[in-house]
């Protein structure tokens, strides 16, 4: 089974109540604390696209879905993304190694963002703890193998006649001391 895992910057959407229409088309019409939140809006916009490409960068073949983005209208009618999310594929492999690995490029991931959100911590923690998991199964496996008992192997040293014996077949070594 699949599970997804969401990291996401952790920022609610606030819309304004203003249609695009009514809109100010021109920032010069825009009054100071206009510009300000317009400002901030473009600040925010940035972050929100740079912390999500964070994670698609070091996600690699774990991500599920690119990045998807919620806006907010600003008063000069642009959209500016205020939040966003990736997902990212955070099941366990069929093998213990595998998802030592996958955990930890998982982690890296949710952590690659210069300031992770509240989410990205939750999702490299739980990978944290699968890997821990992983780790501790793969242990069990490794001792089991130690614990099982060893083949009977023989060596060419095994197969030669010891002292002895009758009928030693022609070119094989025999202990003269006696």
């Amino acid at each position: 089974m699949i599970q997804n895992a969401t990291q996401t910057t952790g920022h609610s959407l606030t819309q304004t109540t203003q249609r695009p229409d009514q809109a100010k088309a021109d920032s010069e019409e825009l009054t100071a604390e206009q510009k300000s939140e317009v400002q901030e809006l473009k600040q925010r916009d940035r972050e929100v696209r740079n912390h999500e490409q964070a994670h698609l960068a070091a996600g690699g073949q774990h991500i599920t879905s690119g990045a998807s983005y919620s806006y907010q209208q600003g008063p000069d009618g642009q959209r500016y993304a205020v939040g966003g999310e990736v997902g990212i594929d955070t099941s366990a492999e069929s093998d213990p190694a595998a998802t030592i690995r996958k955990m930890q490029a998982v982690r890296t991931a949710a952590l690659a963002p210069a300031s992770p959100s509240g989410q990205d911590r939750q999702v490299a923690a739980a990978a944290s703890r699968q890997a821990s998991s992983a780790r501790a199964e793969l242990a069990a496996e490794q001792a089991a193998e130690l614990d099982a008992p060893e083949e009977e192997t023989k060596t060419a040293a095994d197969n030669l006649p010891t002292a002895g014996e009758k009928d030693s077949p022609p070119g094989s070594l025999v202990d003269t001391k006696a």
